[in-house]
């Protein structure tokens, strides 16, 4: 499905609702029909013209963007270097990711050919909650305890599920999205260990630590920093191993966070609890795919999803309406201030 034309509402002043004429065209790839609707309902106030499409870009669709400098993008599918070097003989000179990484685009090799790439910023809260949730449902063996009610065993497990209050939790990236996941762990009356690369106001209660001294201390590690090429497997199989003996890992940033292999070794031989991932390593092509009746071609997520103590979500900790909104609106505002400049 392409929505090839462009967006047929005519912009109009918010402030008199008379009809002005845009000064904007942004061509949106990746639109998803719930964000189309979202841009249409805001392109008039903004004074932007829309060409909307459900597909990624990709080299054979670059010319989709001809006659615009702008073009707003999704994190789900990668972008090749082509496809940059196509969108830059078209015009392009900007790039909106709908997505706070920019682990899907080569922003070095952009710049090089004269393509800025921006980000937005939305609801941290949508990213936040669902990480507590993970964590609850983690201690609390929920994907365990859900397969046997489905399967009409209402026993309660061998094992009792543990309180956020005796535990300690360790963040990980202590940007907008885990200083909203510690405000929550206040709450819940735990101890908060965090640590970032870089240096942020302590909060109350919280004890700032060097990353091998947070994994040490922590009964949960949740990861909340930026994929980069030095973030890459930052929890490896050395800090891994040194992780608290029953420890669980929570990851709502980026699957490639986490040495995937030395991870699943350390849930088979029990020296972990459990995890929730809402990110895994290699994720791509197959999170946001419909893959009922095939064969995961992933070995290592195929070998999570089997296990009871892991969960395992398709990258969705985002996904709420106050977010998409966020998003959407976000998008357009970075188009139109680098149109402004």
């Amino acid at each position: 499905m392409i929505y090839h034309e462009p967006s047929l509402t005519a912009p109009t002043d918010p402030a008199t609702h008379t009809v002005t004429s845009p000064t904007t065209g942004i061509t949106v790839y990746g639109c998803a029909p719930d964000e189309k609707r979202i841009f249409d309902s805001l392109a008039p106030a903004h004074g932007v013209s829309l060409t909307m499409t459900i597909e990624p870009v990709t080299e054979d669709n670059a010319g989709l963007a001809r006659g615009n400098r702008c073009i707003s993008v999704s994190h789900k599918t990668p972008i090749s270097n082509a496809t940059l070097l196509a969108l830059h003989k078209v015009g392009i000179r900007y790039i909106s990711t709908r997505s706070i990484g920019f682990n899907h685009i080569d922003v070095d090799f952009a710049a090089s050919i004269g393509i800025t790439v921006g980000n937005v910023s939305y609801s941290a809260d949508s990213v936040a909650d669902y990480t507590l949730m993970l964590m609850l449902m983690a201690v609390r063996q929920a994907k365990a305890t859900i397969r046997r009610t489905d399967a009409h065993d209402y026993r309660p497990g061998a094992t009792r599920g543990r309180e956020l209050r005796d535990l300690t939790v360790g963040v990980v990236g202590t940007g907008r999205i885990g200083a909203a996941v510690i405000d929550r762990l206040r709450g819940f009356g735990c101890d908060v260990l965090a640590h970032d690369v870089r240096p942020r106001p302590a909060a109350d209660g919280v004890e700032h630590v060097t990353l091998d001294t947070l994994v040490e201390r922590s009964d949960i590690v949740t990861l909340h920093a930026p994929l980069t090429g030095e973030s890459h497997h930052l929890l490896d199989r050395r800090r891994i191993g040194r992780m608290r003996p029953g420890a669980y890992v929570v990851n709502t940033g980026r699957g490639a966070l986490i040495e995937t292999p030395a991870l699943v070794e350390a849930l088979e031989d029990e020296r972990l609890s459990g995890a929730a991932l809402d990110v895994i390593e290699g994720e791509e092509g197959i999170f946001y795919a419909d893959l009922r009746g095939r064969e995961v071609p992933n070995g290592w997520l195929a070998r999570l999803q089997e296990m009871p103590n892991v969960l395992v979500s398709p990258h969705i900790a985002y996904f709420t309406d106050h977010a998409l909104m966020d998003t959407v609106e976000n998008s357009i505002v970075n188009c139109r201030e680098f149109e402004s400049r």
